[in-house]
């Protein structure tokens, strides 16, 4: 046991001492020394483990490794050698190892199924890829099958197995009915992990006959349909209520093995009546929290990132009101192997020893194995520099002939890690990397840094000299640094001069030289002091100041820290500000910075205004200072301050403001510390190292704040590591070939120490690849050039000074700079779904084509002609953005009977990518809009001429017109309708054999080989009729007389007949003349005797007339209310006739058919019956011409589902007329509804 302990002690020693010689074997990151240093293969990126592929595209299997030389590439398949050149098919990228299979020119992704593996290989070893399994996607067709009806008792459980064909991947299931929709889920009905669908219970609502289960294969986009499921619930007996029962899983316990990272699915469902709850519980345990979701209405269990410390067993209890059931799961987490300790390459030279360890954790324990430039280790060439223990490859005294690639691989059955490693042994002479002639300069009493950045194998060691032919430094008062770095902590006047870096190691020597310049510090030797000053007087603050002669101070003042009033009465001059006619908004804090190229320092002043002294009375003022200031207490962290207060002048000191002041990084700066109560005269003050701290104490009153104390004694805190990282991390390409990483940098006092530096490391993201890290000095950026385009990378950025490093710093993940889409998306095709919409497909152009960050897709598009015009107008392109990963997209707003062009363009950060051709596409016929006007001219007793004008947007091919109309009578009743249909190529129309004195009610409208359009109306009377008297002769025998004729008003229905005969026999006649002919009444009627002349006729009497003119004038005012009243729209008296009658070609039409109410015209907006066009609630709906890009892509209202689909349902709008009803309508397409859903 001894023994062994001592050679774990041996091996300890050895695996510390190798570290400390592969750190000092660190490559810097200069372009030209990469250039140069040999390196063996390291695979860079490589295509996933189990990758299946589209049948339908081709194959790209992904091999890219770096190396010096580049390395060479060759694959294997299936174990043996994969020769490419024997396959027309199959060719390799240059400079690169990737393949690429053609299959869309003929070949088959089947043949070229099996396990790839790739080499890269050159000079120094050989490097290998992860086994590639190549398998491609499979969607087979469901197999037929007879279903029979299910018939069920209500109350009973059922399950409806959807049982799908098996696909590559495995399909994602989903129910839904022959209108597409998802058919309803709760806790009654749902859908289990296997895709069937669990009724605990059936209802006789359940009954139907479109029971439908669905399979999607995400990979070939495409959906396989089950034939439809019939469920029939019967009710012969009354409904009893049911214990539950488990429909899945069966028996009382189940088993249930799953991966280590996977996620954990559970399930169990119930019968039972009422619906059982499920419950879900741990035995011995309880459920993770953060980790523990429940789906499917409580009846599975997820548990997310499973570990080993989830196994056990799992309890779910299912209960109603008449009892319990329950089922238990065994779960056993096992796991593939992972990595605990990965192999890291190694960099040595000739002659020294190294390790490379190799460990892995799994369940079953993982068996590793090494592999030695991709042969087992065991018949590799042998190296006696190498020595095999278990997970351990131990070299010693290894030799340039040593460098090789090593492969670990850990397995058990459930999978395996494979990494690769290098061993690099190098000899190189020493290199100094830092240009010749640097100058270096310095303020006086601060750090000097003089960089000496080499490389070499061995590592060489390095000396430094003062002068060219000076002795060796030595010494307390120099830092040499690991890196070559050479720090004079506290430089001075002397201290200027060439010095001269010698780096040497066996193989050679080397020097440079650089120089260092020590400046004076700028000093302000007048200090600007604090004034109290009348309003409306005169103050001035001074600022002289001392300064290196070499160097070109600036001046600034400030007021408050911003800059000062745009006022002429703020004078600056070399040294000091005046303040002319000081007026109350001029108090405040006034602060004079001196910057130079090295350094800056400040001072500051309050200035306080006053109002003219008034009588004698009671002066307030600022207080005293505070004085006797000391230090006790001290630690490295804290300190205690303690003062006495100064004299408050007559207003109570409010509190005490302490501030700081860092004589090593910031003299002559002071800083705000803290601030405590006026009643309190110690503090403890938190400090932090590498400080020179002195401290002073400001007093405050209701006046103002008293002059600064005298400062404290110094306290210099000692050292330390950093305690913090820079913040606010960031890794952003500026172009496609670099990676820019910024951050904020640490404070002078956040440094804890001298010589503040940072550690800037990256490495490619999801590849094999060893961290890459520089040390920059104390700046906030580094640029990464040489990067592939748009790649990520994880980044951290480490700060350091001369004790060490701050905590390990979190990383973040950056991309390397972006550059246009390459390529155009492809296959594009449009689906016409109507004559306003279209539906647009597109091929995914390949990720790595992107070259960014995609930010979806944009589709152009535009009217080329307009088919029935046959005429070109200003071509306007319309754009519509899809965001995100979408292949398709709809085109709404589409014009009818159009010819259309489109392309499809991929987007990213950068900005687009190159156009697809352009996709031509035309637009069927549709209905088109109503005729321009319509005038009805030339009334005449029987006739009436109507001219039009044809629709503004035929929307296709005209191919007649419709005329409908019928007489309104004078109780406003409608007569009979008349259609005819009028050619197209018409634009009037007499119609003749009309009734006279007649108003009639005409709608109009134009037809295309889709239907109808909407329709326009009009009203007219045909001229007044005639009234005839005929006298017959006096006596029997005698001669007729001639009818003496009048015109009457056809709205009138008397008339008062004059000058006839008294006592004498008269025959009238009535008559009208319409398209039914000529009617008439007759009536015979005698006057009365006559009368002696001393009576006076009626008609001539004065109230006699009045009484008439009442009378007409009351029917003339009613005639007038009624018309006004029928072109407002308001509803005719006899509306309830109409609705009695019900005339089916009378009927109005529904606003959201687009049609008009019964006798509405052109201006009518109030219709009489149904089809009102305004709401109850007054709102308007918007016609189907109101869409707008708006509801369409990316518009604030979209119109899409996050797939895509639009949800209008163009396809299913429906046309319809006021008298005849033709209708015209398609389906909703399956694919939208089903995309909708899915």
């Amino acid at each position: 046991m001894m023994k062994k302990r001592s050679i774990s002690a041996s091996k300890a020693s050895l695996v510390l001492f190798l570290c400390q010689v592969i750190s000092a074997l660190d490559v810097p990151l200069d372009s030209k020394l990469l250039e140069e240093l040999s390196q063996p293969p390291t695979i860079t990126q490589q295509s996933p483990k189990d990758y299946i592929v589209d049948p339908r595209e081709n194959i790209v299997i992904q091999c890219e490794a770096k190396g010096k030389p580049p390395p060479s590439f060759s694959w294997t398949r299936n174990g043996t050698h994969f020769d490419i050149d024997k396959d027309a098919q199959v060719t390799m990228k240059p400079n690169s190892g990737t393949l690429v299979i053609n299959i869309m020119n003929g070949g088959k992704a089947e043949v070229y199924e099996g396990v790839y593996q790739c080499t890269a290989r050159n000079e120094r070893g050989a490097a290998i890829s992860n086994n590639i399994v190549i398998r491609s996607s499979r969607s087979p067709l469901w197999t037929k099958e007879k279903l029979e009806p299910n018939h069920v008792q209500e109350g009973d459980s059922l399950v409806l197995h959807c049982r799908p064909p098996v696909g590559l991947p495995p399909p994602i299931i989903f129910w839904m009915d022959n209108a597409f929709q998802r058919l309803p889920q709760s806790e009654r009905v749902s859908q289990g992990l296997n895709g069937d669908l669990y009724f605990s219970n059936v209802q006789p609502e359940d009954t139907r006959e479109d029971y439908i289960c669905y399979a999607r294969f995400n990979h070939t986009q495409t959906i396989q349909q089950k034939q439809p499921i019939s469920v029939k619930v019967f009710s012969t007996k009354p409904v009893t209520e049911k214990q539950p029962i488990l429909l899945t899983p069966t028996g009382s316990t189940s088993t249930k093995v799953e991966l280590r990272g996977n996620v954990l699915l559970l399930e169990c469902i119930a019968a039972g009546l009422p619906t059982p709850v499920i419950r879900w519980i741990k035995e011995g345990g309880e459920l993770p929290a953060n980790r523990t979701f429940f789906e499917n209405f409580k009846k599975t269990l997820k548990i997310i990132d499973v570990s080993e410390a989830d196994s056990g067993n799992y309890k779910c209890v299912a209960r109603n009101i008449l009892g319990s059931v329950h089922h238990v799961i065994s779960v056993t987490v096992k796991a593939a192997p992972y990595w605990i300790t990965a192999p890291r390459n190694l960099v040595l030279s000739p002659g020294e020893d190294g390790t490379l360890i190799c460990r892995a954790n799994g369940n079953p324990k993982p068996n590793i194995s090494w592999l030695a430039n991709g042969v087992p280790i065991a018949i590799a060439p042998e190296d006696p520099s190498r020595k095999v223990d278990g997970d351990t490859i131990i070299f010693s005294h290894v030799q340039e002939r040593s460098s090789a690639v090593y492969q670990c691989n850990a397995s058990n059955e459930y999978g395996y890690l494979l990494a690769n490693a290098f061993v690099n042994v190098l000899a190189e002479p020493p290199r100094i990397l830092t240009p010749a002639n640097k100058l270096y300069q310095v303020i006086a009493d601060s750090p000097a840094l003089l960089d000496c950045a080499y490389f070499g194998s061995p590592k060489p060691e390095v000396e430094w000299f003062k002068g060219v032919k000076g002795s060796i430094l030595r010494g307390n008062e120099y830092i040499f640094h690991d890196n070559g770095t050479l720090e004079i902590p506290v430089a001075q006047k002397d201290s200027t001069g060439t010095y001269t870096c010698v780096a040497r190691n066996e193989l050679g020597k080397i020097q440079n030289e650089v120089q260092l310049e020590v400046k004076d510090p700028t000093m302000i030797i007048k200090q600007p002091e604090y004034k109290v000053i009348q309003r409306y007087g005169q103050v001035s603050f001074e600022c002289i100041i001392k300064h290196d002669s070499t160097l070109l101070p600036t001046v600034m003042w400030l007021k408050d820290n911003d800059e000062l009033p745009d006022d002429e009465r703020f004078l600056v001059g070399k040294d000091n500000l005046t303040i002319m006619n000081v007026t109350d908004k001029d108090d405040g804090t006034y602060t004079c910075i001196v910057n130079t190229t090295l350094d800056s320092v400040s001072a500051s002043a309050v200035l306080t205004v006053v109002a003219a002294p008034p009588t004698p009375a009671i002066i307030y003022a600022r207080p005293n200072p505070p004085f006797d200031l000391e230090l006790t207490g001290q630690l490295e962290r804290s300190v205690e301050l303690s003062w006495i207060p100064g004299d408050e002048n007559n207003s109570p000191i409010t509190n005490f403001v302490i501030e700081y002041e860092d004589g090593l990084h910031e003299p002559g700066v002071w800083h705000y510390q803290t601030e405590v109560p006026g009643t309190q005269t110690t503090v403890q003050l938190k400090l932090s190292p590498y400080v020179n701290y002195s401290f002073r104490v400001i007093a405050v009153n209701e006046i103002g704040r008293s002059q600064p104390s005298e400062p404290s004694e110094q306290y210099l805190t000692k050292s330390a590591n950093p305690d913090e990282n820079p913040s606010n991390v960031q890794g952003i390409g500026s172009e496609p070939d670099n990676l820019v990483i910024t951050w904020e940098s640490l404070k002078g006092f956040q440094s804890n120490g001298p010589g503040l530096q940072y550690k800037v490391s990256w490495r490619q993201k999801d590849v094999d690849d060893e961290w890459t890290s520089v040390i920059v000095a104390n700046v906030s950026k580094y640029i990464v050039s040489g990067t592939p385009t748009f790649v990520p990378y994880e980044i951290k950025v480490q700060a350091l000074n001369d004790l060490g490093y701050a905590p390990e710093p979190s990383e973040v993940i950056g991309h390397s700079g972006e550059d246009l889409p390459m390529v155009a998306p492809g296959n594009v095709q449009v689906h016409v779904i109507n004559s306003t919409l279209a539906k647009v497909h597109w091929d995914p152009v390949p990720l790595k084509t992107v070259r960014g960050h995609l930010q979806g897709y944009k589709v152009y598009y535009w009217k080329v002609q307009n088919l029935s015009r046959r005429s070109r107008r200003h071509v306007e392109k319309k754009i519509l953005t899809f965001r995100g990963n979408k292949t398709f997209g709809m085109l709404p707003g589409l014009e009818p009977y159009s010819s259309y062009k489109l392309n499809v363009r991929v987007v990213n950060g950068k900005g687009e990518g190159p156009a697809s051709p352009d996709k031509v596409f035309k637009t069927p016929e549709g209905v088109p809009s109503s005729p321009s006007f319509l005038k009805i001219t030339n009334p005449t007793l029987d006739s009436l001429t109507l001219e039009w004008g044809s629709p503004t947007h035929p929307n296709g091919v005209l191919t007649s017109y419709i005329l409908k109309f019928q007489p309104i009578n004078n109780t406003h009743e409608l007569g009979p309708l008349v259609e005819i249909r009028i050619p197209a190529n018409e634009s009037s129309l007499i119609l003749k054999n009309l009734n006279y004195s007649t108003r009639y009610k005409f709608y109009f409208n134009a037809q295309t080989s889709v239907g109808s359009g909407s329709q326009i109306t009009e009203e007219a009377v045909t001229i007044m009729d005639e009234a005839g008297i005929l006298r017959p002769a006096v006596g029997a025998g005698k001669g007729k007389e001639d009818w003496k004729k009048e015109i009457v008003n056809g709205s009138r229905s008397f008339f008062v007949l004059k000058g006839l005969t008294p006592g004498t026999a008269y025959k009238v006649r009535v008559g009208a003349e319409g398209l039914s002919g000529f009617r008439s009444s007759e009536d015979v009627f005698e006057t009365g005797p006559a009368m002696a002349s001393r009576q006076v006729d009626i008609a001539t009497q004065g109230w006699f007339i009045g009484l008439m003119c009442a009378v007409a004038l009351l029917i003339l005012i009613l005639l007038i209310v009624c018309f006004i009243r029928r072109n407002k729209g308001g509803k005719y008296p006899v509306k309830e006739k109409e609705d009695a009658h019900a005339d089916p070609e009378i009927q109005p039409m529904k606003e959201d058919d687009g049609t008009f109410g019964e006798y509405s015209d052109a201006e009518d907006h109030k219709p009489l019956k149904k089809g009102s066009r305004t709401p109850s609630d007054r709102t308007v709906k918007k016609e189907d011409s109101d869409d707008s890009l708006v509801d369409y892509g990316e518009g604030v209202n979209g119109q899409f589902n996050e797939d895509g689909s639009f949800i209008g349902q163009y396809s299913g709008k429906k046309e319809k007329e006021p008298a005849e009803g033709n209708e015209s309508s398609e389906a909703p397409s399956p694919v939208n509804a089903m995309n909708s859903f899915v």
